[in-house]
């Protein structure tokens, strides 16, 4: 992780498109400005780590054999065959 110091007013540029600039320091907490382009995405690492986990949780369960949501599920209600005669 690189660690800079920079004053308020001061900002570093990354990849010669994103600005982030210091706009105030009040105590322990610090304001931030971004400028980006529109294309880039930004979001608060705690929203970052709930995507992520949902996302992994949804392609874990797309790959599911049908077997083992069955078994999490209980058995999956099923069409009744029209050719089979009544018993």
């Amino acid at each position: 992780m690189l660690n800079l110091t920079r004053r308020v007013g001061e900002a570093v540029i990354i990849n010669n498109a994103i600005e982030v600039r210091v706009l105030e320091v009040r105590g322990r907490a610090v304001r931030l400005g971004f400028r980006f382009p529109p294309e880039a995405t930004v979001l608060r690492e705690e929203l970052f780590l709930l995507v992520r986990r949902e996302n992994e949780a949804a392609a874990r369960a797309a790959s599911t054999p049908l077997t083992e949501l069955e078994l999490l599920l209980g058995p999956l209600p099923v069409e009744p065959d029209e050719r089979r005669e009544p018993r």
